[in-house]
């Protein structure tokens, strides 16, 4: 089922491929290092200190495109909020008018 998101999703495939490349980066600069030190890489460290490493400097270095995407976030949140809130005054409304019919003889 494909779903039509209201303004899309560029927020998030945007901080996502960012991370993602960070992380790339990390990794082959980590591996290259390893490499470069050593004669065997322990592939399983490497992403190890990848990930770490790409997850400190997605703290610095993308937090404008992360308060992007949870500003989206916030905002599609608050508009379910919002449309759970008229639905159910919508459903009390009609419930208060059934019984008032209900009432009448």
């Amino acid at each position: 089922m494909v779903t039509n998101y209201p303004g899309g999703v560029k927020e998030f495939l945007v901080y996502t491929a960012l991370r993602l490349a960070l992380f790339v980066g990390s990794f082959a600069i980590v591996f290259g290092v390893w490499a470069a030190l050593s004669d065997q890489v322990n592939v399983t460290w490497v992403v190890v200190i990848a990930f770490v490493a790409s997850g400190i400097g997605s703290y610095f270095l993308l937090n404008r495109q992360r308060e992007a995407f949870a500003r989206r976030v916030d905002d599609r949140a608050r508009a379910a909020s919002t449309r759970l809130a008229e639905m159910k005054a919508k459903e009390d409304a009609e419930d208060a008018q059934d019984e008032a019919s209900a009432d009448r003889p």
